[in-house]
Formats: structure tokens, C-alpha cells, sequence
């Protein structure tokens, strides 16, 4: 099965990483994992005051701060992954990268805060539930 593993680097990612080490049929060579962290666009006018290099610099220290505790996640399981970066909201982003890329499922964890449609569940899930049709097992 081919799946994406959504990531914030929250303690509901934390979350989800627990559930996948404590069931043994999520961890294994008969998937293939990628890992999406959705970081967020500077705004312009900041980018273009401070230059694209040190933007470039931020998201990639952003991303990585997210990224190296998982990668050592999957390094402790012997499991291999792809570890990917995507600049934008994450909701729309999230969605848009399973899509194109034809993820079987998406795990993610759910903070559970938001408006009225996010009082279940978070924001960002309701994004990526409403924008894509990719199957989702939520962790909360």
C-alpha cells in the first residue's frame, strides 16, 4: 500500500507515530511510506524584504525540524521512507500532493480544534477530507 504520512510535528504527529509502532500490520516492507510536512508560505512582502535565499533557508530548517525526528522513527523500525517538504497551506496541500502522487491512504493526526466544522475534527483534516478523495485513517 502506498501511503503518506501527514506530519506537523505536533504531539498529535507523536500520536500517530505511536499508533503505526503498535500495529504491527502498519509497519513493514509491504508499504511504501512518504512523509509530507506542509510548511508555511512567508508573506511577500517579508520574502521579498529578506531575500530568497534566506526564505529557501527557512523552510528548509522548518521542514527539517519536523522531519528528523520521524526519519529517526522509521531508522529505529528498519521501515524506509521518502521525506518530502511542500510549501502552502496544509489542508490544500496535503490533498493536492495525494492526488497527483496516487496515495492509497493518508494517516495524519487530528488536533480537534477549529471552527464549528473542526470541533471534531481539525481544520486541516476537514480541508483535506472536503478536497480529496483519497482515504484517511485520522489518529486523535
Amino acid at each position: 500500500m502506498k501511503i503518506l504520512i501527514a506530519a506537523d510535528g505536533s504531539a498529535y504527529t507523536k500520536r500517530m507515530l505511536a499508533f503505526i509502532a503498535a500495529h504491527d500490520e502498519w509497519l513493514g516492507p509491504q508499504h511504501s511510506y512518504t512523509v509530507l510536512h506542509c510548511v508555511p508560505a512567508v508573506p511577500h512582502r517579508a520574502a521579498a524584504f529578506v531575500g530568497k535565499p534566506q526564505v529557501d533557508a527557512f523552510y528548509a530548517d522548518d521542514a527539517e525540524t519536523v522531519l528528523k525526528p520521524i526519519r529517526a522513527f522509521f531508522k529505529r523500525h528498519g521501515v524506509g521512507a521518502t521525506f518530502v517538504y511542500r510549501i502552502g497551506p496544509a489542508g490544500s496541500t496535503i490533498a493536492k500532493f495525494a492526488t497527483r502522487q496516487s496515495f492509497d491512504l493518508i494517516v495524519m493526526g487530528t488536533h480537534g480544534r477549529g471552527a464549528v466544522a473542526g470541533l471534531v475534527m481539525g481544520s486541516v483534516t476537514t480541508k483535506v477530507l472536503s478536497l480529496c478523495s483519497t482515504p484517511l485513517l485520522l489518529i486523535r
